[in-house]
C-alpha cells in the first residue's frame, strides 16, 4: 500500500490564519500562491518546524501530530525529506560527506566506510558518483540539486517536500533539474508536496495543484479544472494555458476543506 500524507491544520499567521486541508498520495501536488500566502509555513507545520494551533498531521497509520491528543512528534522522528530553496548542502563538507551525514542521522551505529559506500551508491544513482570529492562551491547548481535529493532520500523518507526547488537556477539548469526531479518522483512514488512560483514546474512535476491564498486553500485539484475556472488573479495568471501548455498526465483530485 502506498503511503498517503494527511494534513488539516490550522495556525496563526500574523495578520492571517493558517487553515490547510490536503491529502497526497503517490501522484504529486504542487502548491502555489502570492508571496506571504502561507506555503513554506504550511511546510513547516508538517516538518514539525511550527506547531499549529489545532488540527491533525499524519503518514498514513502513522499520526506526526495532533492537537486535541497531545501528539507532536519531533521533526527527525516524522520521516520526512525536506529540500529548501537552497538546497541545504553543508558547504565545509564534500558532496558524499554531505550524503554521509544523512546516514549517520539515520543509523549512528554503522561505520565511516559503511556510510561512505551507501552515500557513493546514492551520488551514481543520480549520475554524480565523480563529483564525490567536490565541495557545493564547486557544483553547478543541477549538481548541487543532485546532491541534496540524494541525502534527502538517503535518509529513507516516506514523503518528500520541495520548497522552490527550481528558483535558485539558471534557465539551463531549470530544465536539467525538471527532468531529473520528474524522473525521480515518478520512480519514488512518495506523497510529495512542492511550492513553486514557475507555471513550468507546475507542467514538469505536478499531477494536482492546490492554491493557496492568505493562508486557505482556495482550490485543489486537476490542473486543467483550475485553469478552467481560476479562483484567484494569481492562479489566473500563473497557471493560464498561454504560460505552460496542457499536461495528459494528471490524475484525480483532493480534498481543500478543513475538516
Amino acid at each position: 500500500m502506498n503511503p498517503r500524507l494527511s494534513i488539516a491544520v490550522q495556525a496563526a499567521l500574523g495578520p492571517f490564519s493558517l487553515q490547510a486541508s490536503l491529502e497526497v498520495g503517490a501522484e504529486p501536488l504542487a502548491l502555489v500562491g502570492p508571496n506571504g500566502s502561507g506555503k513554506t509555513s504550511l511546510l513547516l507545520a508538517i516538518l514539525g518546524l511550527r506547531k499549529p494551533d489545532r488540527g491533525r498531521i499524519a503518514l498514513s497509520d502513522e499520526i506526526l501530530f495532533d492537537a486535541d491528543l497531545a501528539i507532536d512528534r519531533p521533526t527527525e522522528e516524522r520521516q520526512l525529506a525536506y529540500l529548501p530553496q537552497d538546497f541545504g548542502l553543508f558547504p565545509h563538507l564534500t558532496a558524499i560527506d554531505n550524503v554521509a551525514f544523512a546516514l549517520a542521522c539515520r543509523s549512528g551505529r554503522a561505520s565511516i566506510r559503511r556510510r561512505r559506500d551507501e552515500a557513493m551508491t546514492w551520488l551514481e544513482r543520480f549520475g554524480i558518483g565523480h563529483l564525490a570529492q567536490r565541495s557545493p562551491a564547486r557544483l553547478s547548481g543541477g549538481e548541487r540539486q543532485r546532491v541534496a535529493l540524494a541525502r534527502a532520500l538517503a535518509s529513507s523518507p516516506k514523503a518528500l517536500l520541495l520548497d522552490e526547488p527550481t528558483a535558485s537556477l539558471d534557465v539551463e539548469g531549470r530544465v536539467e533539474v525538471r527532468a531529473f526531479l520528474a524522473e525521480s518522483i515518478r520512480s519514488l512514488g512518495l506523497p510529495t508536496i512542492f511550492v513553486t512560483h514557475d507555471a513550468m514546474d507546475v507542467e514538469a512535476l505536478a499531477s494536482r495543484v492546490a492554491v493557496l491564498e492568505k493562508g486557505q486553500v482556495v482550490a485543489c485539484g486537476l490542473l486543467r479544472d483550475i485553469r478552467a475556472n481560476p479562483p484567484t488573479s494569481f492562479a489566473n495568471r500563473l497557471l493560464s494555458p498561454s504560460t505552460a501548455s496542457p499536461s495528459s498526465a494528471l490524475q484525480e483530485s483532493c480534498s481543500s476543506q478543513l475538516k
